[in-house]
């Protein structure tokens, strides 16, 4: 059914149901044929009765008037038979030997039953009067009958002749339910034409007036289009941004490379060498940095897991301790007493607080002396797992604190991409925790949150 057209699929919608009403007045208008055929039969019997008994009244039991005959002849439910007898039971005229009734009725009105008559059952119409024939006066009875198969077949073409006008209606009616159909759908033929001449960049609204039931597809489409061009003028402009920031670094370090053959002496050569490691890792920090920020943009690319948030920080803090020593850093790691379990991305929540502490390295100023990182519990219950990264820096002033936090925005010129905290921000928002900055009187204080399992 998934590949069948809506033209297809309305029509059997659609017609079913009308043939099965078609099959039920069918029924129905061959049971009311066969009704009305027989009583209008049996109104044709008492009417050739009265004839007979007319006739054979008038003619004293001599013969039928010709227009009797005609009438009797010409029934429509086939041929008729008659049988007279006058008083005291004298044959008068007709078939010799009537079918009798095995259970005779009162003499009150006519009398209708079916009975066998030479080997097939006839309709037997008996009725009873008072007559004079001759110079006798007594009961004339006069049999009327005819075929019962006669009368079905009557019927039974009265029956077809609706059968036939039904099924004509109907093959009418399902011409008309497929070409109106088709018409009724050539705005949808329209519009996916309008979609078709579309050329790949073209993501503006569909403006064409389309059915109210369309309108709904219609509006979602516009959506869409415009949540698409969004997107790719988001993931542009990170592709000139991303452009932008790595062209200094790797000009910097093609330089520093290029250079390096021309120094001369021990002491200069292993300072040029250090410089170009420095370059080297500044631009493999950066790089990484904005796979991560590529990563956080699909969300099939989650991997989410239980952990311990403590161990992670504690993984991260072991891998980051030696990068903070070298600088003559206190540096505390300060683990919470009870297990942080939270669920998310390993890799994720890792490259967050990796980017924390090196925010803090980088832009904490000649000034600063520790960083502290912290693991406890928070929120209301203790139904949240916190990290709280401190240090007594530079610090951040209140009025830039949201640029902190937006993608390649710097507070100052300095060695920095300005992607850590756009990072963590994107992180946590990823796995439905929050980042913050927290007021200190020196340095800067961040406290991410995360919910606890």
């Amino acid at each position: 059914m998934s590949s069948m057209s809506l033209r297809m699929r309305l029509f059997l919608l659609i017609l079913p149901p009308l043939l099965l009403v078609s099959v039920l007045l069918g029924i129905w208008r061959f049971e009311v044929a066969q009704r009305t055929s027989e009583d209008l039969f049996d109104r044709s019997l008492l009417a050739a009765a009265l004839a007979i008994s007319r006739d054979v009244a008038i003619s004293e039991g001599d013969a039928l008037s010709p227009q009797t005959r005609r009438f009797i002849s010409d029934a429509g439910g086939g041929e008729m038979f008659y049988h007279v007898t006058g008083p005291g039971g004298i044959y008068v005229t007709g078939y010799a030997y009537p079918p009798r009734s095995e259970d005779p009725a009162g003499k009150d009105g006519p009398q209708f039953f079916v009975a066998d008559y030479r080997g097939e059952p006839v309709r037997v119409m008996r009725m009873f009067e008072t007559t004079t024939i001759g110079n006798l006066t007594g009961e004339t009875v006069v049999t009327v009958w005819q075929r019962v198969s006669d009368r079905n077949a009557f019927a039974a073409a009265l029956a077809f002749r609706a059968a036939a006008l039904i099924a004509g209606l109907m093959a009418a009616l399902a011409l008309v339910v497929w070409f109106g159909v088709q018409i009724g759908l050539r705005p949808l033929n329209d519009l996916q034409d309008a979609i078709q001449r579309r050329s790949p960049d073209d993501l503006g609204h569909i403006r064409r007036p389309v059915p109210k039931e369309v309108s709904g597809i219609v509006a979602t489409l516009n959506r869409l289009f415009s949540q698409v061009q969004g997107s790719i003028e988001a993931h542009q402009a990170f592709i000139s941004d991303a452009a932008h920031q790595l062209r200094n670094p790797a000009s910097a370090l093609l330089s520093l490379a290029e250079t390096l053959p021309d120094v001369r002496g021990p002491g200069a050569r292993r300072q040029h060498q250090e410089k170009l490691v420095a370059a080297a890792r500044k631009s493999a920090r950066l790089a990484n940095q904005l796979l991560s920020l590529e990563r956080l943009r699909y969300e099939g690319a989650r991997a989410c897991e239980r952990l311990d948030l403590s161990d992670t920080a504690a993984q991260v803090c072991s891998d980051l301790g030696p990068a903070v020593l070298s600088r003559d850093l206190e540096f505390e790691f300060a683990r919470a007493p009870d297990p942080l379990a939270v669920e998310g991305d390993p890799v994720l929540i890792g490259e967050a607080i990796t980017n924390l502490i090196e925010n803090a390295l980088t832009h904490g100023g000649p000034g600063m002396t520790r960083i502290t990182v912290r693991t406890q519990r928070g929120g209301d219950g203790g139904g949240e797992a916190v990290l709280l990264v401190e240090d007594d820096g530079a610090g951040i002033p209140p009025d830039q604190r949201e640029t902190a936090f937006r993608r390649f925005g710097q507070l100052r010129s300095g060695d920095g991409s300005g992607l850590g905290l756009s990072i963590v921000r994107d992180v946590m928002r990823r796995h439905g925790g929050t980042v913050r900055l927290l007021p200190a009187g020196r340095g800067t204080a961040v406290r991410i949150s995360l919910p606890r399992l």
